[in-house]
């Protein structure tokens, strides 16, 4: 079931018919999903209904079984594996649920990283934009040892958001934080997308985000 407001003629997210089978057992169907610039969208339902795999489906990293999957202006379903991987590090921003910082780069190392990997060249400018917008311009020297469970997320969210992507897709982002961190971590969310107007979809099952999202994607188990 969708509900949400359509604020613009051309969606930046646009899902068609989506089945998607592992061994056969179907475990994600959508017959329609559309997300336009600058909006914000949760996906929401109990555990395994299939919410993390729409979320790597609309970050190119699963490829569906069937149906149409249109991100930033590109169909991910036809283009190759390669072209994939370069249209997510230019277009599309991930902060995974478990957020896989490289423990033996230093924080402005990991960002340095992702704009390595989107085939851009190093732009110290935008690496410091980045973190001075998370609250971590002090950080930037430190190991992810070193930090902090909400400074890592903060981390993760720069990392995600350095290219300056049009979508930023985020996976339980608030998961096992207290109520004052999860408003602070959906905050920052809100927050960052907006400065760079990108399209944000988070996946969770937290009841206490849905009242602060109202666009809302549900999807059955």
């Amino acid at each position: 079931m969708v509900n949400g407001d359509q604020t613009g003629d051309t969606p930046v997210i646009a899902v068609a018919g989506v089945v998607h089978r592992y061994g056969g057992r179907e475990v994600l169907r959508v017959e329609r999903f559309e997300a336009r610039q600058g909006e914000a969208w949760l996906l929401l339902g109990p555990s395994g209904c299939g919410k993390t795999t729409l979320l790597h489906i609309l970050a190119g990293l699963l490829r569906p079984t069937e149906g149409a999957v249109s991100v930033a202006g590109e169909r991910l379903d036809r283009i190759s594996a390669k072209a994939v991987d370069r249209h997510r590090g230019m277009r599309i921003g991930l902060v995974p649920q478990k957020l896989h910082l490289i423990a033996s780069l230093s924080v402005c190392g990991n960002l340095r990283l992702a704009q390595m990997l989107a085939g851009l060249p190093e732009d110290e400018a935008r690496l410091d934009a980045a973190l001075a917008g998370v609250g971590l311009a002090q950080r930037a020297g430190s190991r992810p040892r070193d930090l902090s469970h909400g400074e890592a997320q903060r981390v993760a969210v720069a990392r995600a958001l350095v290219n300056r992507p049009q979508v930023l897709l985020a996976d339980e982002p608030t998961a096992n934080l207290d109520d004052a961190s999860c408003i602070a971590a959906l905050a920052l969310l809100h927050e960052q997308s907006r400065a760079s107007g990108a399209t944000l979809v988070i996946a969770t099952h937290d009841a206490r985000v849905r009242e602060r999202v109202p666009n809302q994607l549900r999807l059955a188990a």
